[in-house]
C-alpha cells in the first residue's frame, strides 16, 4: 500500500498545477487501482474529483472525455457506441471485473502509458489527441512515443468520423492481461490498425494499413496480415513468446478487417 503525507483536492487545475511541482514527490491521484499496490511514500495526493473531469461531452467535431471518466462510464456510454460503434466497450469489457471499472479512470490508464493497455490500444485506432495542461494538445502516438513529464492529463479528444471498428483480444483467461490486442478501424477508404500488449506499448500498423483498399479481398487481407508482423515488433514474456504472438497478430488483423467489413 502506498503512503500520503498529505492530501489535497484541487479547486482548479491552476491550483492542481501548482500542487503537483510543490514537490517532487506529489502525485495526482485517479482511480488508485495501481497506485495502492506499490509500496511508494508520496508527499500529497491531488485529487481532481471536483472539476468536472469525469464526462463525456460531444461537440461538433469531437467526443470528448475527461480524465477522470470511470472506464465502466465508457463501457456503457450511448454517445460513444453511437460514433465509434462498440471498440471502446469491447476493449475495456474484459479488464478485471466491474467493480474494478468503476474505479479506475480514463487518465490513469493513459498517461501511465501501460503497454498491456486495452484501452490505448482502443484508442489509437481512433485518432485520439490528448490534451495535457502544461504540453497542450498531442495525438495520442506522439505522446506514447514522449517521455513521461510531470503535467496533468485534462481529456482525450475523439474526432467524429464514420468509422467502423472492431477490436480483437487473446487471453489466457477472460479477465486477464491480453497476450495480444488489436484495434482495427476504417473510414472511407482510410484504415488504422492499433496492436497492443506486444508485450511493448501499442503503437500504429501504418504501413499495414496503407496496403489495405476500401473493400480489401482475402488476398490483400492477407499481405496485410504479413506485413503487420514485418513492420512491427514482437516479444516474449510470460503469457506468450514472439513466435507465438506473431502468429497472433495474423489472425487478430485478419478477423478485425473482416468483421469491418461486414
Amino acid at each position: 500500500m502506498f503512503g500520503l503525507k498529505e492530501y489535497r483536492v484541487a479547486q482548479s487545475l491552476d491550483q492542481a498545477d501548482q500542487l503537483l511541482h510543490e514537490h517532487k514527490n506529489n502525485v495526482i491521484l485517479g482511480g488508485l487501482l495501481w497506485m495502492r499496490m506499490g509500496r511508494k511514500n508520496y508527499h500529497t495526493g491531488i485529487d481532481l474529483s471536483q472539476l468536472g473531469l469525469d464526462r463525456i461531452l460531444e461537440t461538433e467535431e469531437a467526443i470528448e472525455i475527461g480524465c477522470m471518466t470511470r472506464l465502466r462510464q465508457i463501457e456503457t456510454s450511448g454517445i460513444l457506441d453511437a460514433c465509434f460503434g462498440r471498440v471502446l466497450a469491447d476493449a475495456v469489457s474484459h479488464i478485471v471485473g466491474v467493480q474494478f471499472r468503476n474505479a479506475a479512470t480514463m487518465g490513469g490508464s493513459v498517461f501511465s502509458r501501460f503497454s498491456f493497455s486495452d484501452v490505448v490500444t482502443a484508442l489509437l485506432a481512433l485518432e485520439t489527441h490528448v490534451h495535457l495542461y502544461r504540453g497542450g494538445i498531442l495525438p495520442l502516438e506522439t505522446f506514447l512515443e514522449s517521455s513521461p513529464q510531470r503535467d496533468i492529463l485534462v481529456k482525450l479528444s475523439l474526432k467524429k468520423k464514420a468509422w467502423k471498428t472492431s477490436y480483437q483480444s487473446h487471453r489466457m483467461t477472460a479477465t486477464d492481461f491480453p497476450v495480444l490486442a488489436a484495434a482495427i478501424s476504417c473510414c472511407e477508404d482510410r484504415w488504422r490498425i492499433s496492436l497492443g500488449a506486444r508485450p511493448s506499448r501499442a503503437k500504429l500498423a501504418t504501413k499495414a494499413a496503407a496496403l489495405l483498399p476500401k473493400k480489401p479481398d482475402a488476398a490483400q487481407i492477407a499481405a496485410a496480415c504479413d506485413q503487420v508482423v514485418e513492420e512491427m515488433s514482437f516479444g516474449g514474456n510470460q503469457r506468450g513468446t514472439r513466435e507465438y504472438r506473431e502468429i497472433l497478430a495474423k489472425v487478430l488483423v485478419k478477423r478485425g478487417v473482416e468483421a469491418v467489413c461486414r
